[in-house]
């Protein structure tokens, strides 16, 4: 695997970039799948393959590697069990718990100004 240079203008910019708070959850939380998977965990611990039945439409690929990062950057939490087949369940950390309050009041402010965006659009 190759390793990351650290004289790069990427890894400078890298290190000032997060140093703001705000970019720095954006950067845990954004992938185009990692906020919905999230939120179904807020339902129970899951399954891989519950996963992917409820989200069928995304590839085996992207849905582990979504879930790898989310595990990387304490979000979820898996747990591998020895059994045949493998069982492999996934939950929600602490963590990630105490941002569901701030995903609820971003969802209504995307709902309010989604909802006036389409209107004016309509209005044109």
């Amino acid at each position: 695997m190759a390793t990351e240079k650290k004289d790069t203008t990427y890894a400078r910019n890298e290190k000032h970039v997060f140093n703001c708070d705000l970019t720095y959850v954006i950067a845990k939380i954004e992938g185009r799948w990692k906020l919905q998977l999230l939120s179904k965990l807020e339902e129970g611990k899951l399954r891989f393959t519950d996963f992917k039945k409820e989200f069928s439409f995304i590839t085996e690929r992207m849905l582990t590697l979504q879930l790898k990062a989310l595990e990387q950057d304490g979000l979820i939490k898996r747990t591998a069990f020895a059994e045949v087949p493998l069982r492999v369940e996934y939950e929600l950390t602490e963590i990630a718990s105490e941002l569901f309050p701030i995903f609820k009041q971003l969802s209504e402010w995307g709902s309010k100004h989604r909802e006036k965006y389409n209107h004016a659009l309509r209005q044109v």
